[in-house]
């Protein structure tokens, strides 16, 4: 009798501890999904759903709500769509011999598992019909009306029959970054802004949050031309995505492996890895996937738990956690927000030492339970890459919350998200010097004044040291050069270096220097286009017209004192929208105070971009695919226009020669190509004729 009582109590311990996970993981689940606040990190959730999957089968029981039986769920509000075809999870590991043995050494293929929102979109008779969120799998959300927002969905394609492909919404890290600093508000990752996104109703909002759609599979095709196909239907999921990409889809990277082995797994992935660790991808991902070539053969496995067993299975990286002493926890102000970053004794992690990580926000810390300096912590680096606290393994002392702003020591306010309930500090000043400080590393940036040597970290440190309010004193930190010198982790080497770097960047191409002052939408391309039609004093004057677009006196504009906001709209690629957000920067006094007081640093260039020949005069060139005696894309381009040709992104009635070193290529330029009667040639056929 005794010992049935302790395994009854023993039964009711694992049935409570499973309600526990199940409301803990979909809580948690929740919020992911719909752009809320982090509830755990990865690393938990995926210890919690193991856990609970192994008290299910020493059990035998599953709660009715456990998500190990269904999948996760977007709650994005609107009209909801029944899907055609449903959209199930994938089964997870983390072990290559297990990708192996499912695999049954089949052809596979492995992409990225990106981070996002998976959105299925429909197209019938050449014209998109709607985009729905994944929502529980079987339902989903229609929000084919910020299509037009959303980049890589045409609203028209090249096929007249029914096509139903599942992608993935992303942010790259990138866009995220600036869109935080142009902002203000506050996102813990890309994925919750992307999340987030897709709940907004404003579709010129949702726009700028420069959301990329990236397909990953296509689901159903009705039988494509045969003729393109050797007259078979499309049986590869190879095949299937080259198809998309030759009507002008961005589909996911990818590699494939003919024989799967341990080796050749491990080898694959190892190559992906690299790319992450690198920080070669541009976007953000949690793993990777695997699928059959053989999509017939993917077709016949079960449903298990809400897994298709053979449609896929993906691989999380496995996170090396280490354990160490929290010293202090640092309060960094950068853009708007006041946030923590947790300073500890250093560790090894994935082959790097690592001795400090973001804690996010305020809630993030009262959720591990983080206590002050002596606190023991658990540190990973989350796929890879950022260094994260998972967990406090004793709490020392108090977590407090400073009262004011560590740079300018304004009183600091504690904010509260109305729509995910997130605890952030803010600085109350809003001409604070280090909220300028995402703006500060665009400007030094390759792209912008090319300032070497001077990184995020290092321009925080001389906005803390008081040295940089703005960017005009850059130019004035050679005053600064003796105490740089004596600086941790620089010397008179280093600080010589940086000075050098400084003195070079004076001289300056108009184009770098707009793109590096952060305004709102103006990339390095609208920065071309804008000074391809006025010059920059020009274009000052015309924005500001009782200002002068240097600092040697005022320039009128011709428009007068009412110019519009939408006065550069007419030039191609601008639009009203990117116009007005020029406009506004340069009519705010002290935008253009910082901005004459830089110019008094700087001398300012205009490259001649005249033709220095015309051998490519009056023609117009697209290219495509790989190059292999120029550099890049981009070298061959600037040989083109020097030689008084054009080179347009995409193949028209006005294209003179398409270069493409596949000339039997089915890609959708190709195809365009051919219909119009327009010359296909490789790169050796045009050096011939226009470079010799």
């Amino acid at each position: 009798m005794h010992e049935n009582c302790r395994e009854t109590t023993m039964t009711d311990d694992k049935t409570l501890r499973m309600q526990q996970l199940v409301s803990e993981l979909n809580e948690a689940s929740e919020a992911y999904y719909n752009g809320q606040t982090e509830r755990m990190t990865d690393y938990e959730w995926d210890a919690r759903f193991d856990e609970l999957k192994r008290l299910e089968m020493e059990t035998g029981t599953t709660l009715p709500d456990s998500p190990t039986q269904k999948v996760s769920e977007d709650n994005i509000t609107g009209q909801k769509e029944e899907h055609e075809f449903a959209a199930l999870s994938l089964a997870k590991t983390k072990k290559t011999d297990e990708l192996v043995k499912w695999a049954e050494g089949r052809p596979i293929w492995i992409s990225w598992k990106l981070d996002g929102l998976t959105l299925v979109v429909t197209y019938d008779k050449g014209q998109l019909t709607k985009v729905v969120t994944r929502g529980n799998g079987h339902i989903g959300t229609n929000i084919t009306h910020l299509a037009s927002a959303i980049a890589g969905i045409p609203q028209t394609i090249d096929y007249q029959r029914h096509l139903v492909i599942r992608g993935e919404a992303v942010i790259s890290y990138d866009d995220f970054e600036r869109f935080l600093m142009e902002s203000g508000e506050d996102y813990a990752n890309p994925r919750n802004l992307a999340s987030g996104s897709l709940t907004l109703k404003d579709v010129d909002e949702v726009r700028q949050r420069h959301i990329q759609w990236i397909p990953f599979t296509l689901v159903y095709i009705d039988e494509p031309s045969r003729s393109l196909f050797d007259e078979s239907p499309l049986k590869s999921w190879g095949q299937r995505m080259e198809w998309l990409d030759s009507h002008g889809f961005r589909t996911v990277e990818r590699r494939s492996i003919e024989s799967p082995s341990h080796d050749t797994v491990e080898e694959c992935i190892a190559s992906f890895t690299q790319k992450v660790t690198s920080r070669q991808n541009p976007f953000p991902v949690d793993g990777l996937v695997i699928c059959y070539d053989d999509t017939d053969y993917a077709q016949t496995g079960s449903v298990t738990g809400h897994h298709a067993t053979r449609a896929g299975l993906a691989f999380k990286w496995q996170d090396e956690a280490a354990s160490t002493i929290l010293q202090e926890i640092e309060w960094s102000c950068a853009a708007s927000t006041i946030s923590p970053v947790a300073i500890f004794q250093p560790v090894e992690l994935e082959g790097t030492t690592v001795r400090r990580a973001s804690l996010c926000n305020i809630s993030e810390c009262e959720r591990l339970g983080l206590g002050g300096p002596g606190t023991g912590i658990s540190v990973i680096k989350a796929n890879k890459i950022i260094p994260k606290v998972i967990a406090v393994t004793q709490s020392v002392g108090t977590f407090s919350v400073p009262s004011e702003c560590p740079v300018c020591h304004a009183p600091a306010k504690v904010s509260v998200s109305e729509t995910s309930g997130t605890k952030t500090l803010h600085c109350t000043n809003a001409e604070c010097p280090a909220k300028q400080l995402k703006k500060l590393a665009r400007f030094v940036s390759k792209e912008g004044m090319n300032i070497d040597g001077i990184s995020e970290q290092t321009l925080s440190k001389f906005i803390n040291m008081g040295w940089i309010s703005e960017y005009a004193d850059i130019y004035d930190l050679r005053s600064h050069i003796l105490e740089l010198s004596r600086m941790e982790g620089f010397g008179e080497k280093s600080a010589s270096n940086i000075m050098r770097s400084i003195d070079k960047s004076r001289e300056v191409e108009a184009h770098r220097l707009l793109y590096a002052l952060n305004i709102p939408l103006c990339g390095l391309d609208v920065c071309k286009r804008l000074l391809s039609a006025y010059p920059l004093a020009e274009l000052v004057s015309m924005a500001v017209p009782t200002s002068g677009g240097s600092p040697s006196g005022p320039a009128v504009s011709p428009l007068g004192a009412t110019a519009p906001e939408d006065v550069f709209a007419h030039i191609s690629g601008i639009g009203p929208e990117k116009s007005a957000q020029f406009v506004l920067w340069f009519r705010d006094e002290h935008n253009l105070a910082r901005y004459h007081r830089l110019l008094e640093k700087l001398t300012v260039t205009t490259p001649d971009v005249s033709p220095s020949g015309d051998k490519c005069a009056g023609l117009t060139f697209v290219i495509t695919g790989d190059v292999h005696h120029y550099k890049n894309r981009n070298e061959l381009k600037a040989y083109i226009e020097s030689q008084g040709g054009k080179v347009a992104s995409a193949v028209s009635g006005s294209t003179s020669f398409l270069i493409n070193n596949d000339v039997t290529s089915t890609s959708g330029k190709n195809k365009k190509a051919k219909e119009l009667n327009i010359p296909i040639i490789s790169e050796d056929e045009f050096m011939a004729t226009y470079n010799q």
